[in-house]
Order: C-alpha cells, then sequence, then structure tokens
C-alpha cells in the first residue's frame, strides 16, 4: 500500500511499518492463525468507513447517517450466509473471544455447567480455562484427547456429558490437528438437552471452501473469527439458527459491545466475496495438502506430531524426544526467519509458558503459493536448525536460505 500522507506525518510509525512489512516478506510465516490478507481486504480496511458510528443493527441504528453502512452489513452478512448454509449471522463481533463472550451471555447464566475441550488438548482460552473469563463466569468441566491417540474420544465425551449434564457443549479447538465430528457431538447434547456451540475459528476458511465438515446446519450456535484460514480481517461473527437471532443479536449489542467497527465489516465482506469464488476452494485444499506434507517430513526426521498427522491446516509437533522444548524451538527459527508459536502437548508436564512442543500451520505460505515440495524444504530448514541450534554461522546460513525461497515466493499485492 502507499503511505504517502502517513510518512510526511509521521515517520517515525512510518519507518516500523516498512520494518514490518520487510520482516513479512523475507521470512516465513507457520503461525497456524495467522495469513495475508489480499490487498483488496487491506484496501477496504483503510477507508473512510470508520468515521462511522453505528450502534444497532441495519435498518435499526441509533444514529443517522446509516443507510450506506447498512448496505455495507447487509452484503457481508448474506455473503456469510451462502457460504456457511447460515439461518442468522452477526458479523459485528470484534474478535474471537468477544464472539465466544458474547455466546455465553445469549444462552449461559453465570455458573451454568458448560463442558468444553481442555486447553492443554488443544481447546481454547474461552473454552474454560480457569484464568480466562469462561472459566471464572461458568462452571466448566473438561473433556480431553485419548493420551495414546491423541484424537478426541467421543465415548469419553458422552460418559462425562451423561454424569455432569452440562447446559452447553463447545466443540472446537486452537490446536487441534483432525476432524471433528460435529454430529455426534449433537447427538450427545441431545441425549442431555444440551446446547451445541462450535467454535471454527481456525477451520472456518476449509469449511466455507467445503474442504471439512460444516458444523452450522447442525449446531445451535457458531462463531468464528475472520482472520486465520479465511484469511480476512482480524474480527469474528457469529452463526446460529434463527430462532435464537434475537438474544445472539442483543448479546453483542448493547450485550458486549457498542458501535460495530464498519471499515472491517466493508473487509469481512471483502474476505467473504473471495472465499465464494474458485480459486478459495482450491487455496484451500493446497492449505490441507501442505500441512499433510509437512507433517509427514516431520515424522520421517524423528518428531512426533500428536494425534499422528492432520486433516487441517496444523499440526503441533512434540519435541520431548528432540532435546528441546517449544520456547527454545520458537527461538531457534526465529533466528533462521521462521515464525512459529510454542504449543503444549496434552497432559504436559511443562508450564504453559516453556511448554514441550510448537503449534505449526500452512495457510499464510500457502498464500505466497507454496507446495508440497516447498512445505518439505521448510521442515529441512527447521530441522537442521535445531540440530544446529548452537551454530550461529549455520544459522546464518539457513537464513539465507528461507530468505532466498521467500523471494521466490513473494506475499500477493495484486
Amino acid at each position: 500500500m502507499q503511505y504517502d500522507h502517513l510518512l510526511k506525518q509521521d515517520p517515525d510509525v512510518y519507518a516500523i511499518i516498512q520494518k514490518e512489512e520487510k520482516r513479512q516478506n523475507e521470512e516465513l510465516e507457520l503461525i497456524a492463525s495467522e495469513n495475508y490478507v489480499t490487498p483488496a481486504v487491506l484496501e477496504a480496511m483503510a477507508t473512510v468507513l470508520t468515521n462511522k458510528y453505528s450502534e444497532g443493527y441495519s435498518g435499526h441504528r441509533y444514529y443517522g447517517g446509516n443507510y450506506i453502512i447498512d448496505e455495507v452489513e447487509d452484503i457481508a452478512v448474506n455473503r456469510a450466509k451462502e457460504l456457511f448454509e447460515a439461518e442468522h449471522v452477526n458479523v459485528q463481533p470484534l474478535s474471537g473471544s468477544p464472539a465466544n463472550a458474547a455466546v455465553y451471555m445469549a444462552f449461559l447464566n453465570p455458573g451454568d455447567k458448560v463442558l468444553g475441550l481442555k486447553l492443554d488438548h488443544g481447546g481454547h482460552l474461552s473454552h474454560g480455562h480457569k484464568v480466562n473469563f469462561s472459566g471464572r463466569l461458568y462452571n466448566f468441566v473438561q473433556y480431553g484427547v485419548d493420551p495414546e491417540t491423541g484424537i478426541i474420544d467421543m465415548e469419553e465425551v458422552r460418559r462425562i456429558a451423561l454424569e455432569e449434564k452440562p447446559k452447553m457443549i463447545v466443540a472446537g479447538f486452537s490446536a487441534y490437528s483432525r476432524e471433528i465430528d460435529w454430529q455426534k457431538f449433537k447427538d450427545i447434547a441431545d441425549e442431555i438437552g444440551a446446547f451445541t456451540f462450535a467454535d471454527i475459528a481456525h477451520i472456518a476458511g476449509l469449511i466455507a471452501a467445503k474442504q471439512l465438515k460444516n458444523p452450522v446446519p447442525i449446531f445451535d450456535v457458531v462463531s468464528t473469527t475472520t482472520h486465520k484460514t479465511l484469511r480476512g480481517p482480524r474480527g469474528a461473527m457469529i452463526m446460529c439458527k434463527e430462532k435464537y437471532a434475537k438474544q445472539i443479536d442483543s448479546a453483542v449489542f448493547p450485550g458486549m459491545q457498542g458501535g460495530p467497527h464498519d471499515h472491517i465489516t466493508a473487509a469481512k465482506a471483502v474476505a467473504f466475496g473471495e472465499a465464494l469464488k474458485p480459486e478459495f476452494t482450491e487455496y484451500a485444499k493446497q492449505i490441507i495438502l501442505n500441512a499433510k506434507a509437512m507433517a509427514d517430513e516431520f515424522i520421517k526426521r524423528g518428531y512426533r506430531i500428536v494425534s499422528g498427522g492432520t486433516d487441517n491446516h496444523l499440526m503441533v509437533v512434540d519435541l520431548s524426544n528432540k532435546n528441546s522444548v517449544g520456547k527454545e524451538a520458537e527461538k531457534v527459527w526465529e533466528k533462521i526467519g521462521i515464525s512459529v508459536s510454542r504449543s503444549t502437548i496434552p497432559n504436559d508436564p511443562n508450564p504453559p509458558m516453556n511448554p514441550s512442543g510448537v503449534r505449526i500451520g500452512t495457510p499464510a505460505v500457502t498464500t505466497r503459493g507454496f507446495k508440497e515440495d516447498e512445505a518439505r524444504l521448510i521442515v529441512e530448514f527447521m530441522d537442521e536448525a535445531l540440530i544446529n541450534k548452537d551454530n550461529e554461522e549455520k544459522l546464518d546460513q539457513l537464513k539465507e536460505k528461507v530468505k532466498n525461497l521467500c523471494n521466490q515466493f513473494p506475499i500477493p499485492t495484486k
């Protein structure tokens, strides 16, 4: 993008943005929750729509002058409905955790019992962790993955649900590499009369492209961020059955938020429009192919992948047998220009700030045009770096190789 006014008015901030742009172009992004938006999405975020205040919903605002903003929100909603076969969509949530907070507010009272996936087994903070608002306001009980397979045991989920009788069951994750059986969760919830809530923040783009099963027609309510695999702006949305529309909308505004960010709503609409195109389906397919190739290469090189592989865009790599831990590996790979995020493994003996594993994802490198061969090459670089973690000369050589690879696959700007 051009930053002529910014350069003139605030060269300090301009210089920082330029440095970050250079870093993104010359380094590899393997953080599973990150991606590169298209130029069209980026342009939509930098518009005069940010000047407007639009508390309320289309046709029912608390401020005047919103008849054009209504058009923006309407097109975002309609495209999201088409993408996910949704009966009702609210595109106003500002990010993932506030969206989840609005869902809980809509369906629960403080102290109600909820069943969610443990954080160290791949869940999210907002799925009931004790330090998060979810764990503090609601009575969460939790299920995990099978210690042998690393896969969610649905019979165990059913056993816990029958014993605990939660008011809501949450299905979804931030670090789980296998496809979820949404229908089985729904069947268990129906057996005990619980609400079903799916958090698809990580896999929304893969679901929109019909590469993974869609919980929206099955579950009572579904939340997602709009970045990650969906490749839109930082934000979120909630989809639900029509019968829950009023309570969801009321929970978002005035329950959790004031005015929406209209420039972000416009960018969401652009991203949804992109996701409706055939090219996005091919992109989503390649994300999964690249992830599978990386997982296979890690396994060939002696690394353990939690659950033994991946069905989606991410994997959790256990470093326990590599004489390393997540924080160290993250720093080593950062030295050669590769960004990852440290991650717990199930029943991790190490603390969350320095867990035993790392989480790796392929959305961003796939946006750059990487295919399976490049995905395997990245793993080769990472393995060599970890083996030579104390050899600065070798790390410098690998950094140059990463930079050369990045130059062959520039971030799309057209």
